[in-house]
């Protein structure tokens, strides 16, 4: 495992302490990995949207509405189809 070293701002260093005092989590370590784990998470919904998004755009006019393929969208993220 990789150690680092860095600097936090007090209100972000203050606000990661409470976070293990209220035993949210056991270490700092642990809430900044947990932090960077949920960020990779959204980063790779992310791509895959922008990945669909452009497939879209290229396939031409849907006959779908708006809010049909918001809703087909957000059940293929969570995993329903």
């Amino acid at each position: 495992m990789g150690r680092q070293s860095i600097s936090l701002t007090e209100p972000n260093d203050n606000w990661l302490k409470s976070q293990v005092s209220n035993n949210e989590y056991a270490s700092k370590s642990e809430l900044v990995n947990d932090l960077i784990r949920q960020a990779r998470g959204q980063q790779q919904k992310i791509n895959w949207l922008s990945t669909k998004l452009e497939r879209a755009k290229k396939s031409g006019i849907s006959n779908l509405s708006p809010a049909e393929i918001l809703e087909k969208s957000k059940a293929t993220l969570n995993g329903s189809i």
